[in-house]
C-alpha cells in the first residue's frame, strides 16, 4: 500500500515553483508596460469565444503549465484593464501590487473566515482591518463589522441591520407581514440603485423607498426628507432609515451629513452612510468638513475596492454597534461546534453578515494598509482629486468642451462643437456617440452621467498610475474623436 495518494490536481513542489516563477515574471512584465497597451481590446462576444476554444468541458486533463501560460496571455491581451493609467470608467481602481500577492497567499492557506476556530488568525486580521479602516475615515475604532463582496452587499448587510433595529421585534418570527404599519425607507434621488434591489429582496417593496429631490447643489433636501417623514407617520407608514450618500456615483457629491444625522436622531431612524466610493476622501485633512455627522451614522458602507486600490472584489460594512449585526444575523445550528470553553470571547464572522463560508478578503486590504499608511493613502487620494479638478480646469478652459460638474475625483464635461448652433437632445446623441467611439477605440475608457439633463462624459479617478500628462493627452483625445463624431452625425442628419 502506497503511504502518499497520487491525484491528478496536485502540482509537484518543483513544478510549482516553475509555473510560480514564471508567472510572477509574466505579472511583472504586464504591470510594467500596462501603459502601452490599449485600455481596452474590444473584442465581441463571438471572437472571446472563438480563442477560449472548444465549448464542450474536455474529458482529458492538459499540463497545468500549459493552462496557466494560455490563461496569461488570454488575460492580459483581452480585458478591459483598469489598472491603466487612462481607465477613468466605473469606479474600479487600479489594483495595489501587493494586493495580488496577498490573493495568491490567501489562496495558498484557504481559511475559511467564517468562525474563529476555523481561521484563527485570519479572523484576528480581518478584526484589526475594520478597526483600521474606521479609524482611517474618523471613527471610534469601537466600530465593529466585516468584509463583504463590495458595494451592493456592503449596504444590503447594513439595510438588513436597520430592519432588524427598528422594525417591530416579530418581524423574524412573523416576517413583514406582522407589520401592521408599512416600513419606509429614504433616500436621494441620486442614491445608487442598490437601494431597490434591496427593498425587493428583503421584503419591503420598492413602493416603501421615497426618493427624496436633491437641493441646487444636488445633495439630499432635507426639509423635502422632514416633511416626507411627517407625511408617512400621518399616513400609517413607519419610517425606518434614511440613507445619506457620501459621493454618489455620477457626480461625486456628498450629501449634508450632518444635517441627516439630526433628522434621524429626532426621529428615532437608523442612519445609513453609503460611502462605498467617496468615504476614503475623509482621510484628507481639507475635505473633513464634506463628511461631518459621519460620527453619526450607525452604519458605514465603503469599498477598499474602489479608493484604497485593493483588487476585486473588497467592500466593508462598518456598525456603530456591532450587536445590531449578530442580532440580525447570528444563528445556532446544532453542528455549529464554534464556541470555545476559554473566558475569552471569540468572534465568528459568520454571525456578523449573510455568508457563513468566507473568504480570506481582509488580507490584500491589511497588508496594503501598512504599506502604504496613513499618510501615502491621504496623499494618493488628494492627488486623484487634483488630477480631477485639472481635467475639469482644461475643459473649462477648452472651446470645445463644456465643463459641467467636479466633486471629489469625479468629472463631468461634454464635447461641444465650435459654433454649434443645434440642440441640447443633438447635443446629448454626439456626446452618447463620442462614448461608444472612446470606449471602444481602447486609448482612453471613460464613462457616462445625465447632470440636469446633459448626457456628460464622466472621468473617476481613483488611480494611482495617473498622471498629468494623461489628463492633457485625453483631453487631445476626446478633440480629436469629438470632431470625427460630429462630423460624422451632421452628415447622416443631412443624408
Amino acid at each position: 500500500m502506497e503511504n502518499t495518494r497520487k491525484s491528478s490536481i496536485e502540482i509537484s513542489k518543483e513544478e510549482f515553483r516553475k509555473i510560480g516563477h514564471q508567472l510572477i515574471d509574466d505579472i511583472s512584465d504586464f504591470i510594467d508596460s500596462i501603459d502601452q497597451k490599449p485600455v481596452t481590446s474590444n473584442e465581441s462576444p463571438a471572437q472571446l469565444q472563438n480563442l477560449l476554444g472548444p465549448s464542450q468541458l474536455p474529458k482529458a486533463g492538459k499540463p497545468a503549465a500549459e493552462l496557466i501560460s494560455k490563461t496569461t496571455e488570454l488575460l492580459f491581451n483581452n480585458s478591459l484593464l483598469n489598472g491603466h493609467p487612462k481607465f477613468f470608467g466605473y469606479i474600479t481602481s487600479s489594483a495595489a501590487p501587493i494586493g495580488a500577492l496577498a490573493d495568491l497567499l490567501a489562496a495558498s492557506v484557504n481559511p475559511n473566515v467564517g468562525a474563529h476556530i476555523l481561521s484563527p488568525i485570519t479572523t484576528e486580521i480581518e478584526k484589526q482591518t475594520i478597526t483600521w479602516l474606521a479609524e482611517f475615515i474618523g471613527l471610534s475604532p469601537n466600530y465593529g463589522g466585516l468584509l463583504v463582496s463590495g458595494g451592493n452587499m456592503a449596504n444590503f448587510t447594513a439595510f438588513l441591520a436597520a430592519r432588524t433595529a427598528k422594525a417591530p421585534t416579530t418581524i423574524k418570527e412573523e416576517g413583514i407581514a406582522s407589520c401592521s404599519k408599512k416600513l419606509t425607507v429614504y433616500c436621494s434621488t441620486t442614491t445608487h440603485t442598490w437601494v431597490e434591489k434591496a427593498a425587493v429582496l428583503f421584503g419591503l417593496g420598492t413602493k416603501a423607498v421615497r426618493w427624496i429631490q436633491t437641493d441646487t447643489s444636488n445633495k439630499m433636501d432635507t426639509k423635502v426628507l422632514e416633511d416626507t417623514i411627517a407625511a408617512d407617520l400621518k399616513n400609517d407608514c413607519k419610517p425606518i432609515m434614511v440613507i445619506g450618500t457620501a459621493g454618489d456615483v455620477s457626480t461625486g457629491m456628498v450629501d449634508n451629513l450632518d444635517a441627516i444625522a439630526v433628522v434621524c436622531k429626532k426621529h428615532d431612524l437608523w442612519f445609513h452612510i453609503d460611502g462605498a466610493y467617496g468615504v476614503p476622501a475623509a482621510v484628507v485633512p481639507k475635505f473633513n468638513y464634506l463628511f461631518e455627522g459621519i460620527k453619526e451614522a450607525d452604519s458605514i458602507a465603503l469599498d477598499p475596492h474602489k479608493w484604497l486600490y485593493s483588487p476585486l472584489e473588497a467592500g466593508c460594512t462598518l456598525v456603530k454597534n456591532p450587536q445590531h449585526l449578530i442580532d440580525t444575523f447570528s444563528s445556532h445550528p446544532e453542528y455549529y461546534n464554534f464556541s470555545n470553553g476559554e473566558d475569552e470571547k471569540t468572534q465568528n464572522f459568520y454571525e456578523y453578515g449573510l455568508q457563513n463560508s468566507r473568504g480570506f478578503r481582509a488580507l490584500k486590504v491589511w497588508l496594503a494598509l501598512q504599506q502604504v499608511g496613513r499618510s501615502g493613502y491621504e496623499k494618493l487620494i488628494n492627488e486623484d482629486i487634483e488630477l480631477s479638478q485639472m481635467l475639469f480646469g482644461l475643459a473649462e478652459k477648452h472651446p470645445e468642451l463644456e465643463a459641467v460638474s467636479q466633486n471629489l475625483s469625479i468629472t463631468t464635461f461634454r464635447y461641444v462643437p465650435l459654433n454649434n448652433s443645434k440642440g441640447n437632445d443633438y447635443l446629448n446623441a454626439l456626446n452618447e456617440a463620442l462614448l461608444n467611439e472612446l470606449q471602444a477605440g481602447g486609448e482612453v475608457f471613460i464613462s457616462n452621467a445625465i447632470v440636469n439633463k446633459k448626457y456628460c462624459l464622466r472621468a473617476c479617478i481613483v488611480n494611482f498610475r495617473t498622471s498629468q500628462k494623461d489628463i492633457k493627452e485625453i483631453i487631445k483625445i476626446i478633440i480629436q474623436s469629438g470632431r470625427r463624431v460630429n462630423l460624422n452625425l451632421s452628415q447622416t442628419e443631412k443624408g
